[in-house]
C-alpha cells in the first residue's frame, strides 16, 4: 500500500465517467442526504481536508471474479437507490473503491448529477410531483444566513433545487456541474465576464474557489493497494476504516454475500436471525454465514474469497432447506433443554445442522419416532463437546476434522458417506484424539457451581431419563442452600473445626450437592432436609431406599444423608459422581 500524487476533484470526476473506478460488492449503499452533500461542497471552498481515500488497483482474473458496481448518477429515494452493475468482462484495468465511497458519490452528484427526494404530505410514488429532481446550486449573490442552525460556520449557500424553485427562490444561482465546463483559466474568465460575475465581489471570489478546489486544486489524496487480492484490499480496508462505526469483517462478508445473491439475501439472512432469537438464542448474521460454509463450501475460513458468485450460488439454491435445517437444529437443543447460558458454543451445533440438512431430517428430528436414536445419540454428544470446550480458539480445525467423518472423499462427491447411519458421535471422538478424561478434568467439573454456565450439561448427563423437552425437572441443592450459614451450622451441632469444610462453595454449591430433580420431586422436596426428604419419597414413589439412592447418585450408607455427616456425603458422592462422568464422557 502506498499514498499516491493526490488528484483534483475533476480528475476524479473523469475516473467515474470512465469507469476506472469502480465500487466493489462490499459498498454499501449511498446514504448522504443533501444537506450532507451541500456541507461538502462548502468545505472544499473553504479548504477543509476531505479525509483520505483508500483504492485498489484491480487486475488479472480479480476484475472477473468478483462484481463491480458503477457510480450511482441519479439519486431518487426509495426508488432509485441501488448502484447499478458494470459488466468488467473485457474491461482495462481499474481501481476499485474500498474508503471514501459516500464522499465520491456526493461530488459526483453535485457536479453532474440529480438528487430527488420525496416532499413532505406526497405519496411515495416515482413521480416528478412527488419526487421532483433536483441539482445542486451555488448562491453568488451573497454568504448565507447566520440563522442557519443546521450548518453553522458555512460560507458559502450550496442548495439543491428544483427548477421551479430556482425560479422562486431569492438570490443569483449558478449551477455548481457548469464549472466543468469551463476547466482552463482563459475559459473561466471568459464566461466570469459574459455573465456579468465580475461586477460582484463575492461572485467572482466564491466562483473562483469553485474553479481553483474542482481543476487546480488537489484535494483527493489517496492510498493504493498495489499487486494484491481482494482477500488483502479488505483486511486493509477494515483495518484503516475512521468512521464511527468501522465496517467489521463481518459486515464486508454480509456485504459480499448481499451482492453475489441473486434474491434478497439480507432480508433472508436476517430473518433466519430473527427466528433463531425468538427460541431465546442470540445468535448473529456471522453463524448463519459459517452454517453456509460448513455445508457448501470446501474451505470453511471466514474469508471473503470464499463468497465468490459461484460460491453463494449454492447457498442461494439451498436456502429453503439450509434455513429448515438451522431452525430445526435449535429446536432440538432447546428440547433437550438447553438455554442461551448453558449452550457455551454455538459452532458445536455446525456438525448436528450438517447431520440434520444432509440427511434431510429437519421435519423430523425433533419429533419422529424412528429418529429417537439419533437425537439420544446428539444429545448425549453435545453435552460432552461443550464440557471438553471442544470448540475453543480453533474451531475452524475442529470443525473441519469433523466434517471430514461425514465424507470419505472429495468435499461434495456425496455430502455424506453411504455407511453411516446414525450420527457418528463415535467416529467423531475418535478423529478429534480426544486425550481422554483425566482426574484432573473431573474434579474441576464436579467443582462447577450452582447456575454456571457448565452446570446444566453436567447434570443432564447424570439424569439424562428427566422430561428436558417440556421443562419437566429442576436443578437444586440436595442439602439445603439455606443451612450453609455459620449460624445455623453451630446450632445444628456441626463443630467448629468442620465449618470451613462446610462452607467451602465447592463442597455446598458445587455439583457434589446438586442435582436435576424432575418437578414433583423438587415440589416435594422445597427446603427439607435431605434425609427427610429422601424417606418420604422412597415412601411416595413406593421405592426401595438403595433403589432411590442409587438412581439419584447418593450414597446409600447408614446415616450418610444427614447434615452432620455432610463430609462423609461428599467424599462418597464425589467417586460416584466421577465414575458416573468418566463413564459418559469417554
Amino acid at each position: 500500500m502506498s499514498f499516491q500524487a493526490p488528484i483534483s476533484v475533476a480528475d476524479a470526476i473523469s475516473r467515474i465517467d470512465q469507469r476506472r473506478l469502480l465500487l466493489p460488492a462490499i459498498q454499501r449503499e449511498f446514504i448522504w442526504e443533501t444537506q450532507k452533500i451541500e456541507w461538502l461542497f462548502d468545505s472544499l471552498l473553504q479548504d477543509y481536508p476531505v479525509g483520505s481515500f483508500l483504492f485498489w488497483e484491480v487486475r488479472g482474473s480479480d476484475k472477473t471474479q468478483y462484481r463491480y458496481y458503477d457510480f450511482l448518477r441519479e439519486f431518487r429515494e426509495h426508488f432509485k437507490t441501488h448502484n447499478p452493475e458494470f459488466d468488467t468482462q473485457g474491461h482495462y484495468d481499474f481501481e476499485a473503491v474500498l474508503d471514501g465511497q459516500q464522499r465520491l458519490t456526493a461530488l459526483y452528484i453535485g457536479l453532474k448529477g440529480t438528487y430527488a427526494y420525496r416532499l413532505p404530505g406526497r405519496w411515495k410514488v416515482n413521480t416528478e410531483h412527488a419526487l421532483p429532481t433536483r441539482r445542486l446550486y451555488l448562491n453568488v449573490g451573497g454568504p448565507p444566513s447566520d440563522a442557519d442552525e443546521d450548518q453553522p460556520g458555512r460560507r458559502y449557500e450550496f442548495r439543491f433545487l428544483t427548477d421551479a424553485e430556482l425560479r422562486e427562490t431569492p438570490g443569483n444561482w449558478f449551477r455548481v456541474g457548469e464549472i466543468l465546463e469551463v476547466p482552463e483559466v482563459y475559459q473561466f474568465n471568459r464566461m466570469l465576464n459574459e455573465r456579468g460575475f465580475y461586477e460582484s465581489e463575492f461572485a467572482s471570489e466564491s466562483l473562483s474557489k469553485l474553479h481553483a478546489v474542482v481543476h487546480i486544486h488537489k484535494p483527493i489524496n489517496y492510498y493504493l493497494i498495489q499487486k494484491s487480492d481482494m482477500e488483502r484490499a479488505l483486511n486493509v480496508f477494515v483495518r484503516v476504516n475512521r468512521g464511527s462505526e468501522p465496517l467489521s469483517l463481518s459486515d464486508v462478508l454480509m456485504s459480499t454475500l448481499i451482492a453475489n445473491w441473486t434474491g434478497d439475501a439480507k432480508k433472508e439472512v436476517l430473518g433466519l436471525v430473527d427466528q433463531i432469537q425468538a427460541q431465546g438464542f442470540f445468535i448473529s448474521k456471522d453463524l448463519i454465514l459459517k452454517a453456509c460454509l460448513y455445508l457448501y463450501s470446501s474451505d470453511i475460513r471466514y474469508k471473503v474469497s470464499n463468497f465468490t458468485p459461484a460460491q453463494v450460488k449454492p447457498f442461494e439454491d439451498n436456502w429453503d432447506a439450509i434455513q429448515k435445517s438451522i431452525v430445526a437444529v435449535f429446536a432440538l437443543i432447546k428440547d433437550f433443554g438447553h438455554n442461551e447460558r448453558s449452550l457455551t458454543s454455538k459452532n458445536a451445533l455446525l456438525p448436528v445442522i450438517y447431520w440434520v440438512h444432509h440427511k434431510g431430517l429437519a421435519d423430523g428430528i425433533t419429533s419422529q419416532v424412528a429418529l429417537r436414536t439419533d437425537r439420544e445419540s446428539i444429545r448425549r454428544w453435545l453435552h460432552i463437546m461443550l464440557l471438553k470446550g471442544i470448540f475453543g480458539a480453533s474451531a475452524d480445525t475442529v470443525l473441519a476434522a469433523i466434517r471430514r467423518v461425514f465424507i470419505d472423499q472429495e468435499f461434495g462427491k456425496p455430502f455424506l458417506r453411504a455407511d453411516l447411519d446414525g450420527f457418528p458421535a463415535g467416529k467423531i471422538g475418535a478423529i478429534l484424539k480426544d486425550p481422554g478424561v483425566t482426574e484432573e478434568f473431573l474434579d474441576s467439573l464436579l467443582y462447577t457451581e450452582y447456575k454456571e454456565k457448565q452446570a446444566f450439561s453436567i447434570l443432564a448427563l447424570l439424569a439424562p431419563q428427566l422430561d428436558y423437552k417440556n421443562g419437566n425437572f429442576h436443578e437444586d441443592h440436595l442439602h439445603p442452600r439455606s443451612m450453609f450459614n455459620k449460624h445455623k451450622l453451630l446450632v445444628a451441632g456441626v463443630p467448629e473445626s468442620d465449618l470451613s469444610f462446610f462452607l467451602n462453595p465447592q463442597h455446598c454449591n458445587s455439583i457434589l450437592n446438586l442435582a436435576h430433580l424432575d418437578s414433583n420431586e423438587n415440589k416435594s422436596k422445597q427446603n427439607k432436609p435431605l434425609a427427610d426428604w429422601v424417606a418420604e419419597e422412597v415412601c411416595r414413589q413406593k421405592d426401595s431406599y438403595e433403589k432411590f439412592c442409587v438412581n439419584h447418585d447418593l450414597p446409600s450408607e447408614g446415616g450418610a444423608l444427614d447434615l452432620l455427616q455432610f463430609r462423609k456425603f461428599i467424599e462418597v458422592r464425589r467417586q460416584l459422581l466421577r465414575a458416573r462422568l468418566k463413564e459418559s464422557l469417554q
